[in-house]
C-alpha cells in the first residue's frame, strides 16, 4: 500500500509531504520512504494563519476561510506529490494546527484546519484526517504519529530508550519502562524563529549563526527554567502559545 503523508507543523510555514511504501511480511511491517519534499505555504496564507494563531481574536469567518485555504493548499501539495510519485492508495493529513488547548498542563482539546475534502475531491482515493483530536479523545496528548513510530522503531532497542523530536515543540517519545509515554518537554524552534523573525526580521536563525554568535546568560536561562511546565511530571502537553 501506497501512503502519502501530509503534515504542517508549529512553524506554519510549508507543508511536508511523504509517500511511503508499506509492505506485511510476517509479523513485520515494512516501509519505504519513495519521495519526500517540503511545499512552502503561499506568502499570502501564512500571513493569515499567523494573524489567526493567539492571543488575537479571529470570528467565524476568519476560520472558514483558513479551513478552505489551508485546505486547497493541501490538496495542491497532494496533487504535486502524486504528480512527481505516483499514483496512491490513501491519505493521512495532519492539517495545520491553530489551537491546541491546554489547561493546567492537560490537553482539553486541539483544532487542525485544512478541509480534507479537498483532498480526497482531487485525488480521489480515502482521506485520514483528525488524527490529534482522535487521540485527545482517547486519553492521548494528540500527538499520535509521531508517538506510535518512534515506539515501533524503539521497542526492538535493549534497555530504555527515547527519542526526541526538536519540532516547533519539542515532545520526547519513551519507551522500555512499563508502557510507551509520550509528551511534549517544551519549545523548540517556534520560539526560536519567533525571535529571529523579532530580532532580524527574517523567519529563522539558517545554520544557526546568530545563536552561535552569541553566549548564554546565564540570568535569562535561569528565569526561562523557572517555568512551572518543565516540572510536571508526564504525560503533559503543550503549545506555542
Amino acid at each position: 500500500m501506497r501512503v502519502l503523508g501530509l503534515s504542517s507543523g508549529t512553524s506554519h510555514d510549508a507543508i511536508d509531504a511523504a509517500v511511503v511504501e508499506f509492505r506485511l511480511d510476517g509479523d513485520t511491517l515494512h516501509g519505504t520512504l519513495v519521495h519526500a519534499a517540503a511545499h512552502p505555504y503561499p506568502a499570502e496564507l501564512r500571513a493569515e494563519i499567523l494573524d489567526a494563531l493567539p492571543p488575537r481574536d479571529v470570528t467565524l469567518a476568519a476560520v472558514c476561510r483558513l479551513d478552505t485555504l489551508i485546505g486547497q493548499s493541501f490538496a495542491d501539495t497532494a496533487a504535486a506529490t502524486v504528480t512527481a510519485a505516483g499514483p496512491v492508495d490513501l491519505v493521512c493529513s495532519h492539517g495545520q494546527t491553530l489551537y491546541h488547548w491546554v489547561d493546567d498542563g492537560t490537553v482539553r482539546g486541539t483544532l487542525q484546519l485544512g478541509q480534507p475534502a479537498w483532498i480526497a475531491e482531487r485525488l480521489g482515493v480515502p482521506v485520514v484526517s483528525d488524527v490529534r483530536t482522535a487521540d485527545v479523545a482517547a486519553g492521548g496528548q494528540g500527538a499520535p504519529l509521531v508517538s506510535l513510530l518512534d515506539t515501533l522503531l524503539l521497542s526492538g532497542l535493549p534497555g530504555p530508550a527515547g527519542a526526541l523530536n526538536l519540532g516547533g515543540i519539542a515532545n520526547l517519545t519513551s519507551v522500555g519502562q512499563g508502557a510507551p509515554v509520550a509528551f511534549d518537554t517544551g519549545p523548540a524552534n517556534a520560539l526560536m524563529d519567533a525571535a529571529a523573525l523579532a530580532g532580524t526580521g527574517r523567519p529563522y536563525d539558517e545554520d544557526g549563526r546568530l545563536a552561535a554568535a552569541g553566549r548564554v546568560d546565564p540570568a535569562l536561562l535561569a528565569a526561562l527554567l523557572a517555568e512551572p511546565y518543565y516540572r510536571r511530571e508526564p504525560p503533559k502537553s503543550t503549545g506555542k502559545e
